[in-house]
This record gives structure tokens, sequence and C-alpha cells, in this order.
């Protein structure tokens, strides 16, 4: 019937979304989300620790540090922005997201990847200079520097995803609201549409490559530059002292960036990957690096250490 079918069209956006968790996965959930919610405990605990210690210890009020506590923020958000309504759904306590309340957590994890990968950069770029130009280090980045690098990265992300906000609402839904996933993801959502999302993937891909992907490109760079000055240094305890400090930041480079990537083109190019292996692995993403990263400066980091030891 043509009037049924126009009406179909015009009522384009679900109310909600129905989070189904992780698809074939369902009896494990509970099982699954012990792991999750120990992960998110020791990322909340970690990453809080990590701040308070920083903010609190004034010998710590260096670039490399100040750094470290916005990834610490970026860590917190992202988890706290999926964890609890995953964990809700694993549970099987509320499956239901409004379709405002999805697009907002949507943006929210994006934003904050954004912004982190951004800030890994700045870190980057903070031991080049260390390493390879010690004496204008404090002239280079001095706190206003720091300050602007950090709005500068906010900024960005917010340009770069407030335009997916309009890509996924201009889409028709056509009543499908059952979304198998644990939280809302750009292209989780657009396939739920019954229409063409070209657009949305190749904007994610152009979003992806211009923010993370150059990002990665440029820290890779400035790590060949790192590479070729430690190279040139007269004594092996400088070179070795010097690549100890760039040890912490790599990790956590590679715990950012590599799940990232294999799950951002297994989403859009992984037709036969199976469902609950890139759900399970985006799930992973949000808690593991959060998880890691203050375990690895805390870890890595002598001073860090000291002062943590010192604070409890």
């Amino acid at each position: 019937h043509p009037a049924m079918s126009t009406l179909n069209l015009s009522g384009s956006h679900p109310a909600f979304f129905i989070l189904v968790g992780i698809p074939g996965m369902e009896k494990s959930h509970t099982w699954i989300s012990i792991p999750v919610c120990m992960m998110y405990s020791a990322a909340l605990l970690g990453n809080s620790v990590l701040l308070v210690t920083v903010v609190k210890e004034r010998s710590l009020h260096e670039p490399m540090y100040i750094f470290l506590c916005m990834l610490a923020a970026c860590d917190l958000l992202l988890s706290t922005a999926t964890v609890p309504k995953t964990l809700s759904v694993l549970w099987s306590l509320s499956t239901q997201i409004s379709f405002s309340g999805c697009l907002a957590q949507m943006f929210s994890i994006y934003f904050v990847f954004v912004a982190e990968s951004a800030i890994l950069l700045a870190m980057a770029f903070d031991r080049y200079i260390a390493i390879c130009d010690p004496l204008r280090y404090t002239a280079i980045l001095t706190r206003s520097v720091v300050g602007k690098v950090g709005v500068v990265a906010l900024i960005r992300s917010f340009c770069i995803m407030f335009p997916a906000i309009f890509l996924l609402k201009r889409l028709p839904y056509c009543g499908h609201n059952v979304m198998p996933h644990t939280y809302c993801e750009h292209i989780g959502v657009a396939r739920l549409a019954c229409a063409d999302i070209s657009i949305n993937i190749w904007y994610g891909v152009a979003a992806g490559f211009l923010s993370a992907g150059l990002d990665a490109i440029s820290i890779a760079i400035s790590y060949v530059l790192i590479f070729r000055c430690l190279w040139g240094l007269p004594s092996p305890r400088t070179s070795s002292k010097a690549l100890h400090t760039c040890g912490s930041h790599l990790c956590v480079i590679t715990m950012f960036y590599t799940p990232a990537f294999f799950s951002f083109l297994a989403h859009r190019f992984g037709q036969h990957v199976p469902q609950h292996v890139l759900i399970s692995l985006a799930n992973f993403y949000i808690v593991v690096p959060p998880m890691l990263n203050p375990i690895v400066y805390g870890v890595r980091t002598r001073q860090i250490r000291e002062q943590v030891a010192h604070l409890l």
C-alpha cells in the first residue's frame, strides 16, 4: 500500500535502538562481563591515581607529564562513555538506548579517540625535542604551548566528528532498530539504515585517515628522526636512557593504533570476519588501552612510581 510505505519512510528515526550485545555469544554474556568490569575498574583506578599524582606533585608539572594527564583524562572519558552501557547490556539490565543518546555516545567515543591520537602525536613531538634539541626544550614547550596543544586537539576532534551526527540523522531507518553491538558506533548505526550509506563509509575512512592516520604517520616520522639522532650520540648510556623514556610512549602508541586500525578496516572492508569477533574486539578496545596506559607509564617511569608510592 503506497500510503503505508510513505508513512514508514517519514518516521525515519527510531525512538530508540536495542543493543543486542555480542551476537551468537548471548549465553556467555555474564562471563564476558567479568573481565570487562574488572578492566574498567582497573582503568578508573589507574588513571585517577595518575591524574592525582601529577596534579599534586609540583616536580611532575613538565610537558611530558601534562600530556600524560591529558591522556589519562581521555582514557577515563573513553571507557566511561561506553563501559557502563555495555555492562548493562551484558547483564540484560537495559538494552535500550535512545536515538539521541546513541548519537551522543557515538560522538563521545570518536571525539575522545581523535583527541587522544593528537595527544600521542604531541608526546612524540615532546620526545623529539627532548632528545634532538634538549637545550631549547624549555623555550619551545612552554606551559602556554602545552595548553594550546590541548585546546587545538579538542577543536580538531570536534570539527572532524560533528558532521558524523548529521550524516546519521539524515538516513531513514524504516523501523530497523536492533543493533548487534554493545555500544553505538558510527558504521554500526549506519548499517541499520535502509538507504545508501556509502557517504558514511567514505566520510568515516576520510575522517579516520585525516586524524589518526596522519597522526600515526607523523609519529612514525618523529621516531625515525629520534632514532637517527640517538645513532649519532657519542655514549651508549645517554642513548639507552633516552630510549627508555621513548619505550613507554611506543608501547602506548602500539596499543592505541593497532586494534583501532584493525577494527576500523575490518568494520568497513572485512565482510567475512565473524561479527562476534569484531564486536569482542571493539569491546576490548575501549577497556584494554585505558587499563594498560597508566600501568605502562607507572611501571616504566621512576618519578611517577616514587610519587604514587609517596601518595599511597
